[in-house]
């Protein structure tokens, strides 16, 4: 059985991968808006992870006689700038759900609850991939600068990938 203070923990970390899906959502019509729709299929792609994720951890609680409160999300910018800015916001909230995940761990460490422990394994080698991945792309947009016709190869591969 989950602890209070994890059970609580768990609870807002639902709120923040919901809060997440959101934040991509409103990233997708950003790219679809300007008409970078390879981009916005890449957001829209880690909108539904998101929602996967918080899933994961809804299923988790329930599966510890936990129970889940939803909260509510918080209202995602419209509007993220350029592509590389867009990008460098990308890595930093992906940096910022790696801390959260840590401090996750760090308290099932505390209250030595080690199927949390272990469920939140997962989800830190999931963050490793997810901030290579942002960094990886932030840095390709970085590279082509303002070039609108690599802006436009970038777009296109973005688009494939998420497909695939």
């Amino acid at each position: 059985m989950l602890s209070q203070k994890l059970q609580a923990a768990l609870n807002d970390q639902i709120n923040a991968e919901l809060a997440s899906a959101y934040l991509y959502l409103a990233m997708a019509a950003h790219f679809e808006a300007s008409n970078l729709v390879g981009s916005g299929r890449w957001m829209r792609r880690q909108a539904r992870e998101e929602v996967t994720h918080a899933m994961k951890i809804f299923d988790f609680v329930h599966g510890r006689d936990g129970r889940v409160t939803l909260a509510a999300v918080a209202q995602p910018p419209a509007q993220f700038g350029s592509s590389v800015e867009a990008w460098e916001q990308v890595l930093k909230h992906e940096k910022g759900v790696t801390d959260r995940i840590h401090q996750l761990y760090a308290l099932a460490v505390a209250e030595n609850d080690y199927p949390t422990q272990t469920m939140l394994h997962w989800f830190i080698d999931e963050q490793v991939e997810e901030e290579k991945t942002a960094t990886t792309i932030l840095e390709q947009a970085r590279m082509i600068g303002p070039s609108n016709s690599a802006l436009y190869f970038l777009d296109r591969h973005l688009g494939k990938e998420a497909e695939g």
